[in-house]
């Protein structure tokens, strides 16, 4: 149980169980997780800090989405017309 932050992301494999989401359908999980790495990416950037830690935030959503939905939701962010707040 001493794991280290860093090997936890190094040996993740797919998404572990988040009490906010119990459901078995995990499209609002998927969401809320691209949502956190952005807002992550945004908030450590603008600092000028490392973005490292909002790596866990991708992966997550990575496993979880389906690509067609990142795909349009990297367009929406592009032009301006995605509909969450980052």
């Amino acid at each position: 149980m001493s794991d280290t932050i860093e090997e936890k992301v190094k040996n993740y494999r797919t998404a572990p169980f988040d009490a906010r989401f119990p459901n078995t359908n995990q499209t609002r999980n998927c969401f809320q997780n691209y949502l956190d790495f952005h807002r992550c990416n945004k908030a450590l950037s603008a600092k000028d800090q490392d973005v490292a830690p909002c790596d866990w935030y991708q992966r997550v959503y990575k496993s979880l989405c389906p690509m067609s939905w990142v795909a349009r939701w990297d367009e929406q962010i592009e032009n301006g017309s995605f509909p969450g707040k980052i």
